[in-house]
C-alpha cells in the first residue's frame, strides 16, 4: 500500500503557496498517494487566473506551471467548501479538476494519511 501524504493550503502567500507543490510533486515522484486540500486563502492559487498573480523570484517554475504538473502526476485537489463565503468563490470560479470537499474530507483524509503537512 502506498503511502498517503496530505497538504493542507490555507495561505496564498508566495511562501506558502509554492512549497505545497514542491513537496507534492517530490511525493508522487516517490511513489505517494498525494492529496491538497485547499482552504480559505488557500483557494486563490486554484482560482481561475488567481496562480498567475502569485509569484516566487527565484522558484524553479510558476505556479501555474507546478499545477499543471501536479495535475499531471494525479495529484488529488480537493477545495475546501465551507470556505466559500469567506473567500468570496463559488465552484464555477475554480479550474478544472478540482473536486470539492468539506471540514469532514479534510478530517477523513487526515486520519487516513501517514503524513499531514500544512501551509
Amino acid at each position: 500500500m502506498a503511502t498517503k501524504v496530505l497538504i493542507f493550503c490555507g495561505s496564498d502567500e508566495p511562501e506558502r503557496a509554492f512549497p505545497p507543490f514542491m513537496l507534492g510533486t517530490g511525493a508522487v515522484a516517490s511513489d505517494m498517494e498525494t492529496t491538497m486540500f485547499f482552504t480559505m486563502s488557500g483557494l486563490n492559487i486554484i482560482r481561475k487566473g488567481g496562480a498567475e498573480k502569485i509569484r516566487l523570484e527565484g522558484a524553479p517554475k510558476s505556479l501555474p506551471e507546478f499545477i499543471k504538473i501536479a495535475q499531471d502526476l494525479g495529484i488529488k485537489m480537493i477545495a475546501c467548501s465551507a470556505a466559500f463565503p469567506i473567500a468570496k468563490i463559488a465552484q464555477d470560479d475554480l479550474i478544472d479538476g478540482v473536486e470539492m470537499g468539506g471540514v469532514a474530507t479534510f478530517l477523513i483524509d487526515a486520519e487516513e494519511a501517514d503524513i499531514v503537512l500544512t501551509f
